[in-house]
């Protein structure tokens, strides 16, 4: 079940952000408490529930049309969860009117094959990590 993402479920989404198998933060001070404070108070980060806890999140920026974040639990991952959480951050950028809609994730991952399955498109590189954009 997806439900909007409260101030009290923010040491589970940092948790699970902490503990992904790729995409690993190469610097764990780059995503804070007070950015996903921020996506809690505004819109754009969503749960998922299952089994009675928070097994993913996704994390979209209605400021910048960026999606923020999609990380599922491994012991959930391949039942659907990311993308019906990645669809629900694309619904946030939809809403906002981003017309530029993007993320970032490394090469050769599964999440890059994800989001090419998706039809999002590679459209250039920042910093070692693929810019996918969302076809207009």
């Amino acid at each position: 079940m997806i439900r909007k993402a409260t101030p009290a479920d923010i040491p589970r989404i940092m948790e699970i952000r902490a503990n992904v198998r790729e995409n690993r933060l190469r610097d764990a001070a780059r995503v804070t408490v007070e950015d996903v404070r921020w996506f809690v108070d505004n819109p754009g980060i969503f749960v998922w529930v299952e089994d009675g806890k928070i097994v993913g999140f996704s994390a979209a920026d209605p400021r910048s049309g960026n999606i923020f974040a999609l990380f599922i639990e491994a012991a959930y991952e391949r039942r659907g969860i990311g993308r019906a959480l990645f669809e629900r951050a694309c619904k946030v950028l939809d809403e906002a009117d981003c017309r530029r809609q993007w993320l970032t994730t490394w090469p050769g991952t599964r999440a890059d094959a994800f989001y090419r399955k998706a039809g999002w498109r590679v459209t250039g590189e920042e910093d070692g990590n693929l810019v996918f954009e969302r076809p207009a």
